[in-house]
């Protein structure tokens, strides 16, 4: 998390200024030009005294002039920023970082987030006039859009409001000209395309990079332009860095889908002398038993690896496809040949070669298969296991007698080979309770005698492809 790596405090600005253009011949050299002039004008009204930028979750509202709101008497420019939070309700919706908050080590804070709301003042002075009114009988070509504006802008919290206030209103402004561009480069005849901020964070880099994407091109659409910012960015080409899913999901944002991301990360890792630590990279959702209204207890854990397996691999950005339902990995398998068309909609177990089965036909991953002849040798594996989580990433899974389980991490020691084994257990059946998956240990660290020493097992490793 950002806010974990630096001490300023995080200020992000939302919006959505209207866009409004009108031109008389639809050609799209016409629509080029008023389009600049209608975000030159935008600029200007960012710039003007109607500019207002609300405080989330307080009654503070930050002008061009001045900063005002209930209680707030002591805020001037010259207050520094750190001075705003004082006025600002603490967030408390997202259950994950409720359980966070009562560990002594705390994995998330959200403290160094400020959330700004764009708005502009509709009341203007009075003017004496008279109403006009004029009649024009040539066509013309009118565009409506709202801007999604998305700021965001890393400052010291000993930076006073005067100067916060400055950087935000040049900041609106920056955003506003890569939208212009995006629309220009992106536009097709007079179809102009809505620009969407997305924000990453990169490796190396301390603070989020922000880019503008064209609303309705597909990722896979715009890889030569990926490129030329990998090269400029100075990023690895053997990953995606860039992709839409890629984008940084900022704390108290709520997925929509349901599932819990990441529940490892609020747990302690084991300390063990002269051991090393080897993490999944990335994101994923946890699936287990009894979720998506199907009740698969006692013969779905494989499925549900599987599609942790598939959210990692669609969190990275190596597939835009959906995780797979149960019915699809079935009918996967006897698309290729594996399985009769009965198996459709059986309850049948599956294991790791089925998974390699699907993961290549799905997604077009290859995975590397090892076998153990029994559970007591899968501590044995620390070394590859290590080396697999280095250099891809990507969960495992290991099948053997009628459980699989995903394996998120090892600790490795290279002297001894004593290995200890971070467990994603599908086979919890209950709410997305995250308190109750950590200690419960449905989601935690395991040693070697976590394996049946009778039973055999199967490892499927995804392999990651090499694309940005």
């Amino acid at each position: 998390m950002i806010l974990s790596e630096t001490t300023d405090l995080c200020f992000r600005v939302r919006g959505g200024p209207e866009l409004e253009f009108q031109v008389d011949d639809s050609t799209e050299s016409d629509v080029k030009t008023a389009l600049s002039a209608s975000v030159k004008e935008l600029s200007a009204k960012v710039r003007s005294e109607s500019l207002v930028f609300g405080v989330r979750s307080s009654s503070l509202y930050i002008k061009l002039n001045c900063i005002f709101g209930m209680f707030s008497p002591e805020l001037s420019d010259n207050t520094p920023c750190k001075g705003i939070q004082q006025f600002i309700k603490p967030d408390t919706a997202d259950a994950s970082l409720q359980y966070s908050n009562k560990k002594k080590d705390k994995k998330i804070s959200t403290t160094g987030i400020i959330n700004l709301d764009l708005m502009f003042e509709m009341t203007r002075p009075p003017v004496s006039c008279a109403p006009a009114i004029t009649k024009n009988n040539r066509r013309h070509h009118n565009v409506n859009m709202t801007l999604p504006i998305d700021v965001v802008v890393f400052i010291s919290p000993d930076e006073p409001l005067g100067e916060l206030r400055n950087i935000l209103v040049k900041s609106v402004c920056c955003q506003l000209d890569n939208m212009e561009k995006c629309m220009m480069e992106y536009m097709k005849g007079t179809a102009v395309p809505k620009p969407q901020p997305f924000h990453f964070q990169l490796p190396g880099q301390k603070y989020l990079s922000t880019i503008i994407y064209p609303a309705g091109i597909p990722d896979n659409q715009l890889e030569s332009f990926r490129k030329d910012l990998h090269t400029q960015l100075g990023l690895p080409v053997d990953r995606p860095y860039l992709r839409r899913s890629n984008a940084y999901h900022f704390p108290n944002e709520r997925y929509g889908d349901g599932f819990l991301r990441n529940p490892h990360i609020h747990l302690n890792h084991p300390v063990l002398e002269n051991s090393t630590l080897h993490l999944i990279r990335g994101t994923y959702s946890y699936h287990h038993y009894m979720q998506d209204r199907v009740d698969d207890n006692g013969w779905g854990c494989a499925y549900r690896s599987l599609q942790t397996i598939c959210s990692w691999f669609r969190h990275q950005g190596y597939t835009d496809k959906t995780i797979p339902t149960h019915k699809e990995i079935q009918q996967a398998l006897v698309s290729v040949g594996d399985k009769p068309p009965t198996f459709v909609g059986s309850k049948t177990w599956i294991g790791s070669i089925e998974l390699q089965l699907v993961l290549s036909h799905l997604l077009g991953v290859t995975s590397k298969i090892i076998f153990v002849s029994q559970g007591s040798e899968v501590a044995s594996k620390g070394r590859e296991l290590a080396y697999h989580f280095d250099t891809e990433g990507a969960p495992i899974m290991i099948g053997g007698g009628v459980l699989a389980h995903t394996i998120l991490g090892v600790t490795w020691d290279e002297t001894t080979g004593q290995t200890k084994f971070l467990i994603l257990d599908p086979h919890y059946t209950g709410d997305e309770d995250l308190q109750v998956i950590l200690e419960k240990g449905w989601c935690g660290w395991k040693g070697p005698d976590f394996w049946d020493p009778n039973a055999y097992y199967n490892l499927c490793l995804p392999q990651t492809p090499k694309v940005i």
